[in-house]
């Protein structure tokens, strides 16, 4: 109901990592084509880098759609494993047979055998391992005795490893030196500025099936821009939100005021927990909690519980607040606060 609202055939802002929705903005068509390049010129090891949100997956998707028909692919996302598993995971990726009982030397002959069987195929083998940030050093070790299979005249197998900035950190250590000298194309992406924020709304609506006059406003995007710090990811939770919320309110043209209620909704920060965030204002000298003070029609809580023996040394004993007392008193405050609020209105 809501894609026949707005006079779309496909939800254009969703969570899947689909090639067809893919905007390529300057950074991403940059990184695209240094990593079809380094692939191409056999350069065994890539690498991609990148905030969470950026799209990552898609441009990985996009590339390997690429070599479709004239290479073996692997895509290695189940990162959080020893090395045994990780081996396991790269041989069902490439349909090779294991078995729990395999050693690592077992499983990297067999493996080896694969790429050449695909060489004298005349295909490469490229492997892509996604969320690489998330590997253990030793498991970037069996990932580095990857780079052994190779012939006099080529490499066998091209890798790509993509992750957040941690895997940075973890390449940048003195012991993982010998896998970063055989990274030899590094690319990264940069969050989208206004203009392409705004081009990448547009595209995707297109993609979409959309085909009527700008469904944002000017100030509705710049607010977008801003609130998702030009995060792809980010950039569709708004959208995708202020959609729903513009189907709700029989809108089709989404405002400011929209997507600053969109923000609304989505600030989890609002809906925390506050039991171990005593706001240091109440201990100051003009607190409520100090002896003397109060607020009009708010009682101050008696210090500790009836009847509870404390320790010399605990709050109670100097004439503080226990945390649970504190907590029941900020509440009454912030009811108060809210009935005069009413009131004044």
């Amino acid at each position: 109901m809501v894609l026949d609202f707005y006079g779309l055939k496909q939800t254009p802002f969703g969570v899947t990592p689909d090639p067809r929705f893919l905007y390529l903005s300057p950074a991403h068509r940059e990184a695209l084509a240094s990593l079809y390049y380094g692939i191409d010129a056999g350069r065994g090891f890539l690498a991609l880098i990148a905030k969470p949100g950026m799209g990552k997956t898609s441009l990985l998707f996009q590339l390997l759609d690429r070599f479709r028909t004239s290479a073996r692919t692997a895509f290695v996302f189940q990162t959080q494993c020893t090395s045994r598993e990780f081996m396991r995971f790269l041989l069902m990726e490439v349909d090779c047979e294991s078995n729990e009982r395999q050693d690592l030397v077992s499983m990297h002959d067999q493996f080896n055998r694969c790429l050449l069987r695909e060489a004298h195929a005349g295909r490469r083998v490229i492997v892509v391992i996604d969320e690489a940030q998330n590997l253990d050093p030793s498991v970037l070790e069996t990932v580095r005795l990857l780079s052994d299979f190779e012939t006099p005249q080529a490499k066998l197998l091209q890798i790509i490893m993509a992750g957040q900035p941690e895997l940075a950190d973890k390449l940048a250590r003195s012991s993982l030196r010998q896998l970063r000298q055989r990274i030899s194309v590094l690319s990264t992406l940069e969050p989208l500025p206004f203009r392409e924020v705004e081009r990448y709304i547009e595209y995707r609506l297109r993609v979409a099936g959309y085909s009527g006059g700008s469904m944002f406003t000017p100030g509705a995007r710049r607010m977008i821009s801003e609130l998702s710090e030009g995060i792809p990811r980010s950039i569709n939770n708004f959208c995708f939100n202020a959609l729903s919320l513009g189907y709700a309110l029989q809108k089709k043209t989404i405002d400011a005021d929209m997507v600053k209620e969109v923000a609304s909704d989505l600030d989890l920060a609002s809906l925390g927990s506050q039991s171990d965030a005593i706001d240091a204002r109440f201990l100051s000298a003009t607190s409520p909690f100090q002896e003397g003070s109060s607020i009009p029609g708010l009682d101050r809580p008696e210090k500790g519980r009836p009847g509870n023996k404390s320790h010399p040394d605990s709050p109670e004993s100097a004439g503080l607040l226990t945390t649970a007392d504190a907590q029941e008193y900020l509440r009454k405050i912030s009811e108060l606060l809210k009935n005069r609020q009413r009131s004044a209105n």
